[in-house]
């Protein structure tokens, strides 16, 4: 497409929309017979020929459309037709008089004349084959009681929208311009009157050569994306590729909007797959180094949403991956690149003893660790940190001071970070010695304590460390001490199918029940009642516990009497 195509459809003569059809009818002739006649430059004159001879079947499409005489676009159409035409003309006359000033120009001049004519027969194709004609006279469906003025503006909206699908590049930067501002000024009116076609568009748009059209188109799809409205249909119209190219080569504000149309679109599993197949990943790893600010946590967040999908993981590590989000745990400039890098970590040593290496010889686990002495959410932190102790020795975990921190977050962690490092503890348990220095670190009592949270996941994971803990006689002895260890414990035998943790209860019970002053606070709480309703649910320990309580219950009985 010529992208400097000298329309000009302010110049207006008065002339109705019929008499332009008219006018531009009578010039396809005259065009016609004067290019036929020019002998020089034959091969151009050649491919002109046969432009102009697809014109009036395109002006006969255009004129029997219902809405034809309706429609400013129309209009503008015909006036585009009739000044290309004119033009084909003037050349014509200039090539048979052999008046032109250089051979090289006048094949330059007949070449953006082709430009022009292809434009043209493009623009009247659109404007019938997509819809916009249609579009663009009949206002959009409202609600009921909308006032003229609201129908105005969808119709002006549409209108603009069409404009981006035809003309010149000129006049779609106009339409551009104005659409940046409508988006600022209503957003959702613009939304509400968007469809498919003006999408596709705009991704066409994100490749123009002119860096400000990208620019603005960038900005305009970033609210787009951001939206959360037209996910899908930015995808299946191509909006990966072009973005990506943005994010390697744009200008400042093209990377940046670019990357935060990727940081949401990647939300999506399935877009996310196609972010790291389009060859994504490396861009935006390379913008965590040398971004700004702003593209930084931009760039973080969305290489931790594609790091969720776990089909790309290993292609990430692959691009580096690893160590630019430990350097950003270390060095990142916003405190949000930082919490985005502890979650892409988690993500990345979730599933993986490869990558979990990786992370541990990359010196994942020290900038963690430090990471949690800062002011910023710990739950991703500790939850990479749950992932990779399996992973180091004990001796390491020792000397790093992950134990003491584990207790710091127990203590006075936000609920999801207390629920992340009592998973930690189970990971923790894979020995006996590693049991022993858990409990004696002060687990423990905070572990009973968690057995009171509000959330079903935080108990079942209290529960689950517990059970795990108590196979040691120190431990057990620690959890019976405890008064609040066997009421929460029982509490959990719920039988109810959203209690998930009443099997690891039941575990941790059977194992400090054979403590006289355990069984009668079991007893005195109900557990026998809660047993009786679980016996049917073949939870492992469950029967043996019920009949255990209940001839401890009936040998007391016995000895009153």
């Amino acid at each position: 497409m010529v992208e400097d195509g000298g329309r000009d459809v302010s110049v207006d003569d008065g002339r109705s929309i019929e008499e332009w059809l008219l006018l531009a009818q009578d010039l396809v002739p005259v065009a016609l017979e004067k290019a036929r006649e020019v002998k020089g430059f034959p091969g151009r004159w050649k491919m002109i020929i046969s432009k102009l001879e697809q014109i009036p079947s395109r002006l006969s499409d255009l004129s029997s459309h219902p809405c034809f005489s309706k429609n400013t676009l129309c209009r503008e159409q015909l006036q585009a037709v009739s000044k290309t035409l004119n033009e084909s003309i003037e050349l014509a006359e200039v090539c048979m008089g052999d008046k032109y000033e250089g051979k090289l120009r006048m094949q330059s001049d007949l070449d953006a004349l082709t430009g022009k004519m292809d434009l043209n027969l493009r623009d009247c194709g659109l404007l019938i084959k997509t819809g916009v004609l249609g579009e663009v006279t009949f206002p959009f469906p409202m609600v009921p009681n909308s006032t003229e003025q609201e129908i105005s503006i969808h119709t002006d909206i549409r209108e603009l929208l069409a404009r981006l699908q035809i003309g010149h590049l000129e006049a779609k930067h106009r339409a551009l311009d104005r659409l940046v501002e409508l988006m600022k000024e209503d957003e959702k009116t613009v939304l509400a009157v968007l469809g498919r076609s003006n999408i596709a568009a705009l991704v066409q748009l994100l490749t123009a050569t002119s860096p400000k059209i990208r620019e603005k188109t960038a900005t305009v799809i970033c609210s787009l994306a951001e939206s959360g409205i037209c996910e899908n249909w930015l995808a299946s119209e191509g909006v990966l590729t072009p973005l990506i190219r943005l994010v390697e080569w744009g200008s400042a504000v093209g990377m940046e909007k670019a990357a935060i149309s990727l940081q949401r679109l990647s939300l999506s599993a399935e877009t996310a797959r196609s972010i790291v197949g389009y060859g994504g990943a490396r861009p935006l790893i390379e913008m965590c180094l040398a971004g700004d600010s702003v593209l930084q946590a931009s760039a973080a967040c969305a290489l931790k949403n594609l790091s969720a999908v776990p089909e790309v993981r290993q292609n990430l590590a692959e691009e580096g991956i690893i160590k630019v989000m430990i350097d950003l745990l270390d060095h990142g400039i916003l405190l949000g690149s930082k919490e985005y890098a502890a979650e892409c970590l988690q993500n990345l040593s979730s599933n993986n003893e490869n990558l979990r290496r990786t992370v541990v010889s990359e010196g994942g686990i020290q900038s963690l660790l430090a990471y949690l002495d800062g002011p910023l959410p710990q739950e991703s932190a500790v939850g990479a940190l749950r992932n990779l102790v399996g992973s180091i020795s004990l001796y390491d975990l020792v000397s790093l001071g992950l134990i003491p921190r584990l207790v710091h977050v127990l203590k006075s962690g936000s609920v999801g970070a207390q629920q992340a490092a009592a998973s930690a503890v189970c990971s923790l348990c894979s020995s006996v010695e590693m049991k022993k220095l858990v409990g004696e670190s002060g687990f423990i009592p905070l572990l009973v304590k968690m057995l009171e949270a509000k959330t079903n996941g935080a108990r079942e994971v209290a529960a689950q460390a517990i059970s795990m803990l108590v196979t040691l006689s120190h431990n057990r002895r620690a959890v019976k001490r405890d008064d609040k260890s066997v009421p929460n414990l029982v509490q959990l035998l719920d039988p109810s199918p959203k209690n998930t943790a009443k099997k690891y209860a039941v575990l941790c019970l059977v194992s400090i029940s054979s403590s006289k002053k355990c069984r009668k606070v079991m007893i005195s709480y109900g557990a026998i009642g809660y047993l009786k309703k679980m016996t049917e649910m073949d939870i492992p320990g469950a029967k043996k516990l019920l009949e255990g309580l209940e001839r401890g219950k009936l040998r007391s009985l016995f000895v009153r009497k």
